[in-house]
């Protein structure tokens, strides 16, 4: 069975798969990260659905990186996993671009 990843590394070389992927890159690091501390916390999907008096479906939905979580879910997240949100901005590894005043 082939991992995700290397399908990933594969299809990146494609310039539609890559396009993509860019556009929906934040909403795949959010449902990545989101993923990562429930899973940290030890809960299911079920379990942390009670604790976010949420449905099962829609932890799946946060999960699956098809929209970006309101600031509102994300702090419930935070709260139900016994976690805290941290926002980075990095710079990109393009050339900075000059902002015309």
């Amino acid at each position: 069975m082939t991992k995700i990843s290397t399908l990933h590394k594969r299809w990146l070389k494609e310039p539609s798969y890559k396009k993509a992927y860019e556009q929906s890159r934040i909403e795949f690091e959010i449902a990545r990260e989101i993923i990562e501390a429930r899973m940290k916390s030890g809960l299911s999907q079920e379990e942390l659905a009670i604790r976010m008096q949420t449905s099962q479906s829609a932890i799946a939905r946060l999960e699956s990186g098809s929209g970006l979580p309101s600031m509102r879910t994300l702090a419930k997240f935070a709260q139900a996993t016994n976690s805290q949100i941290q926002i980075h901005f990095k710079p990109m590894k393009t050339p900075r671009q000059k902002i015309a005043a």
